[in-house]
């Protein structure tokens, strides 16, 4: 019977190398000064102080229970905005299964999500940062935040002026109506689809979205509106999908005596009954041309399906 296999068990790291990772936290805690800007839990700050009286005598007796990592949290500030924070988890080795140590363990760090930026946006910046230097990490973390709260908020001041009366952008009494129809081949996330709906007010249009395969948006309003409302839905609420899964097409425009037929924008999909394939996501087409035809609208379904 082959012998059990021995792992090496964790010691505390060397005097030394345990006051290198020390003396980093001295100089995070040095950075983030502010009240909420570096949260340590209050059970590690006696430890921390055993620590360091340890590593300058280290014939001082230590307490009993000391983890293997020491756990806390950054809260960076960013210049663009000093009340917009990023979220860093950290935790921080105290010991080792190397017998003979010349440098102490990495660092782990993570980022959490604020509410200010969604998990896609999150996980961009995440896939860039340094990992084997934290105080790169943050100071790539604040620069690349900041970057993109200043272009947030740039986006958000374009579309501000977009849809004011005076830019020409919203429509006047004397703009005719239009009812246009887009395809996509698949349609099928919840935020996305959220956000056809949640949208469309802005930019005064009323109509409906089908999701499934295929998924189906109508849009009624003033030309100029329709376009901008696209225009903003491809560049931010897409802006995390790469260009070529950005599928949808423009299938039918109409644009002569088009009155409204929607009172406001809603989604269908789980209207129209039950749903076929391997995961209930292909539409009944069926229930979709009868569903147009009860609203007047029949003879768009084969302008838009087919």
């Amino acid at each position: 019977m082959p012998p059990p296999d021995h792992q090496p068990q964790p010691t505390l790291l060397p005097p030394d190398l345990l006051e290198s990772q020390l003396s980093t936290i001295d100089l995070l805690t040095a950075m983030f000064p502010s009240t909420g800007e570096i949260d340590i839990p209050p059970s590690s700050t006696p430890i921390i102080s055993a620590l360091q009286t340890w590593c300058q005598d280290p014939n001082t007796p230590l307490p009993s229970g000391i983890p293997p990592t020491i756990q806390l949290a950054v809260c960076a500030p960013l210049a663009a905005d000093i009340s917009k924070t990023i979220p860093i988890n950290i935790s921080i080795p105290l010991q080792t299964t190397d017998p003979d140590p010349q440098l102490p363990p990495p660092w782990t760090y993570t980022l959490r999500q604020p509410t200010w930026i969604s998990k896609a946006e999150l996980a961009t910046l995440s896939a860039d940062m340094p990992q084997d230097d934290i105080f790169s990490a943050l100071e790539y973390v604040q620069h690349e935040a900041s970057l993109f709260l200043e272009t947030q908020q740039k986006m958000n001041d374009s579309l501000s002026l977009t849809n004011t009366p005076s830019s020409g952008a919203k429509r006047s009494a004397e703009d005719p109506l239009v009812r246009v129809w887009f395809y996509f081949p698949s349609l099928s996330t919840r935020a996305k689809r959220n956000d056809l709906v949640n949208h469309a007010p802005t930019y005064s249009l009323t109509g409906f979205v089908l999701a499934g395969k295929p998924g189906v948006l109508c849009l009624e309003g003033a030309s100029v509106d329709v376009d901008a409302y696209m225009k903003f839905i491809k560049t931010y609420s897409w802006g995390d999908i790469p260009s070529h899964q950005k599928k949808v097409s423009e299938r039918f425009r109409e644009t002569v005596g088009v009155e409204r037929v929607f009172s406001g924008m809603e989604e269908i999909t789980d209207s129209l009954g039950e749903r076929g394939g391997e995961r209930a996501n292909r539409g009944d087409m069926q229930a979709l041309e009868a569903w147009l035809k009860g609203r007047g609208l029949g003879e768009a379904f084969g302008e838009v399906i087919f």
